[in-house]
């Protein structure tokens, strides 16, 4: 009898510990804010003659869009900039295929996208691991409504996210499974074939047990639309063995005219300045919709169709391109920047205050706003500085940074149990053999002298 309850007291604790019996809302509510490794991952180098069910993309596609590789020192930045989650986009078919038939995931591409995954988690930050645009084979397709395509569409996803929640199954509530990553679904009709294939995905990782089998899971909207999330998709969330483990995934790209548009048009013009107290007195390119309350109006209808009914909802992707307007005779820089900072955070703002929401900013890691064109990207990975301080001033008036600054001197020490340090490169260094330079210790620069 001793020996049962011990069992069970044991079985209990390690339950309460790996914190998988909380559910989707608990946990949305703890990774706030977040921010994309976008454009890595994901990245598919189709001019190598990448292609779909194909094993030609390598460990190289990870610089393929952007020029650096992921290093713990950059996850540990990040960390220390206030982020508490981290979206990792991710491809498998396209181009990390082993074998055609099996749809097998290669082994090295399997256990690089693991290695960054630790990364983050050795940081104590949760992780959205999604199977992204990966070259359109199903997001292209969601409208096709031949049964045949639909039933092979449907055997390669859950051989997908079969092998990917195997990889994974150990992992404890930090890690978070998202089907897709915007399902190209304008209409009812593609939006019945979207749920069949969240149904699909959401069976495919419960089927591998062990963790997963609590695992919250994130299921996408048609075309990750508020609109039509919440027109056609409300009441039609999938059916699951775990209670309260889904969450459903929006996009915020709004207004168009002021996150990216690029030059002005026939039937618009381009919105430089948004937010109250940011227009500029006689431009033409102040917002004429699309600004705060229309952006409160949105989230609530994510919050009434969703949060309400125990759904978390996960905006995976947010931004607008912070633009160089110096070329621009009459318009101002400052107020575009007063725009960009008020809305990051008005949109982080309104989630925290509404709760249930984590909203996930894009970042593209090219440091160049190309003019009046402009750019998302927040952190400078090569040079771990922040690129977009304006958008990071207004996510941090929100969720402040865990200190100050993110540099600061100290004096080399020798004590064995210090936190691991890293160079700027990743490599992680022995503490008692240094030369002096910037280094990363515990999510910060510092100076070793």
């Amino acid at each position: 009898m001793l020996l049962t309850i011990l069992g069970l007291l044991l079985m209990t604790t390690a339950k309460a510990q790996d914190g998988l019996d909380r559910s989707s809302i608990e946990v949305i509510n703890d990774m706030a804010p977040g921010w994309n490794l976008g454009n890595t991952l994901e990245g598919v180098a189709t001019w190598a003659g990448v292609d779909f069910l194909n094993n030609k993309g390598g460990l190289g596609a990870e610089t393929a869009w952007q020029g650096t590789k992921t290093t713990q020192a950059i996850i540990d930045y990040v960390k220390s900039l206030g982020f508490k989650s981290i979206r990792i986009p991710c491809a498998w078919a396209y181009g990390h295929i082993s074998n055609a038939d099996t749809y097998e995931i290669d082994s090295q591409w399997m256990n690089r996208v693991k290695e960054v995954v630790d990364y983050c988690i050795n940081d104590g930050l949760y992780v959205v691991l999604n199977d992204h645009w990966d070259g359109g084979w199903l997001e292209n397709h969601i409208k096709d409504t031949d049964a045949t395509t639909i039933a092979k569409n449907k055997e390669i996803l859950t051989a997908l996210w079969t092998q990917i929640a195997n990889a994974f199954k150990d992992y404890d509530e930090h890690l978070l499974f998202a089907g897709l990553n915007e399902p190209n679904a304008e209409d009812q009709a593609a939006t019945n074939n979207l749920i069949q294939y969240n149904q699909t995905f959401v069976d495919a990782v419960r089927a591998t047990g062990g963790n997963n089998a609590r695992r919250i899971l994130v299921v996408q909207g048609p075309s990750t639309n508020i609109e039509h999330t919440c027109n056609f998709m409300a009441n039609k969330m999938p059916t699951d063995v775990a209670e309260g483990k889904l969450a459903v995934e929006v996009h915020y790209y709004n207004p168009w005219q002021f996150w990216g548009m690029e030059k002005d048009e026939s039937w618009g013009k381009v919105f430089y300045y948004w937010g109250q107290g940011n227009h500029l007195s006689g431009s033409t390119h102040n917002a004429t919709w699309g600004e705060e309350a229309d952006m409160q109006a949105q989230l609530q209808k994510m919050k009434t169709n969703f949060v309400d009914k125990g759904y978390a909802v996960v905006i995976g992707e947010f931004g607008a391109n912070w633009r160089d307007l110096s070329s621009l005779t009459g318009e101002s820089q400052s107020k575009h920047n007063a725009s960009i900072k008020a809305h990051y955070r008005e949109l982080h703002r309104l989630c925290k205050e509404m709760g249930g929401m984590v909203p996930m900013t894009w970042d593209t890691n090219y440091t160049n706003q190309d003019g009046t064109k402009g750019c998302m990207t927040i952190v400078d990975r090569k040079n771990l500085e922040v690129f977009g301080i304006y958008a990071m001033e207004g996510i941090n008036e929100i969720y402040p940074r865990p200190s100050e600054s993110a540099i600061r001197d100290i004096k080399a020490s020798t004590d064995e149990k210090e936190i691991s340090v890293y160079r700027l490169d990743g490599q992680k260094i022995d503490g008692h053999h240094h030369t002096t330079g910037i280094y990363i210790q515990n999510g910060q620069k510092f100076v070793m002298n």
